[in-house]
């Protein structure tokens, strides 16, 4: 690996990255919605193939609301729903992933998307959105990735987390659009496969990431999520964050509820 010059901090320099690409995903996002219907194809998993599947139509049931601009991340945990898990039946296959993006037209799906957006150094975009090339920032381990293959796209708020905190009561549509959201720079995010697979579908109170330097970053992401989405958090959990933000006292949340 050549030698860079000194960068942001990771949890800086995911945001900057993040926040000036958000803007443009999300145009692309307005555009399109009027004229997507929803989909009959059920997407693949943690790597899926360049075939993408259409964007769900609507997202009926899903809350509206005002963005929340820069919440202390103390006071945003305050704002979290505590209710026990449920306990049900989950099915991952009931969150359809990956769909065709913010662009249905670009050739890429959801995963290929994001990892556009999330490059350090961008990457050759090949016949049917292969990605060669390019540089990564995995900000769990802040570890520098140079082939796409070897990353995962993490949701956040794992899916069958997010299952056991309200999802199981959504629509199908909600469940696509949760599972492919490029519209918040807080739901999906590129890292090392070894360190997303290490996490599974832990919470807060089970896993964290292993870089010191990413844990108020990880804090910021996971209940900006669930305040995004109205997802709960069971005790156990609301007591870790509660616990953890006091090592963050400068930490912030911004989200918009998801649509």
């Amino acid at each position: 690996m050549s030698t860079r010059q000194a960068e942001p901090p990771p949890g800086d320099l995911l945001m900057l990255r993040r926040t000036a690409l958000l803007p443009a995903l999300t145009a692309l996002v307005l555009a399109v919605t009027a004229g997507c219907t929803a989909a009959d194809e059920v997407a693949g998993d943690s790597k899926p193939s360049a075939t993408a599947t259409a964007r769900p139509a609507d997202n009926t049931g899903a809350p509206g609301g005002a963005a929340k601009d820069g919440s202390p991340l103390a006071d945003a945990i305050g704002e979290l729903t505590v209710k026990p898990e449920h306990t049900g039946s989950y099915d991952r296959d009931d969150f359809k992933h990956w769909n065709s993006g913010a662009d249905p037209d670009d050739g890429c799906d959801t995963r290929q998307e994001l990892l556009l957006a999330e490059a350090v150094k961008q990457p050759t975009k090949g016949e049917g959105c292969k990605l060669t090339g390019g540089e990564w920032l995995s900000y769990y381990d802040e570890v520098t990735v140079t082939d796409a293959g070897d990353l995962d796209v993490d949701h956040i708020v794992p899916l069958e987390e997010a299952n056991s905190s309200g999802a199981h009561a959504w629509t199908p549509a909600r469940r696509e659009a949760y599972a492919n959201d490029l519209q918040a720079p807080r739901s999906l995010v590129a890292v090392t496969a070894k360190t997303n697979r290490s996490k599974g579908k832990r919470d807060v109170a089970e896993w964290l990431p292993p870089a010191e330097n990413a844990l108020c970053t990880y804090l910021e992401d996971w209940t900006g999520t669930k305040l995004r989405w109205t997802l709960t958090v069971d005790q156990a959990e609301h007591d870790t964050l509660t616990r953890l933000a006091k090592d963050c006292p400068d930490a912030t949340v911004d989200y918009e509820p998801a649509p």
